[in-house]
């Protein structure tokens, strides 16, 4: 049988999991920056950063839909 959860207890999970998810997000993003952006130019650079910035925004929007349902 599923357990529902109330709307309280939803957004507590959702919250920890979103900041969980940006901390880690962040993390990998830094790393990968770390690896691949000394050896390319200004462009590559400002695509990563420009990528990396708009990609977190789809699981965080999902987890927050999944929270106001």
């Amino acid at each position: 049988m599923i357990c529902a959860m109330s709307p309280r207890v939803k957004k507590l999970v959702g919250t920890v999991l979103l900041l969980a998810f940006v901390a880690v997000y962040a993390f990998a993003m830094m790393i990968v920056a770390a690896a691949v952006l000394p050896h390319g130019n200004k462009a590559a650079e400002l695509g990563f950063y420009a990528v990396a910035g708009f990609l977190w925004i789809l699981p965080a929007g999902l987890l927050i839909s999944w929270m106001h349902r």
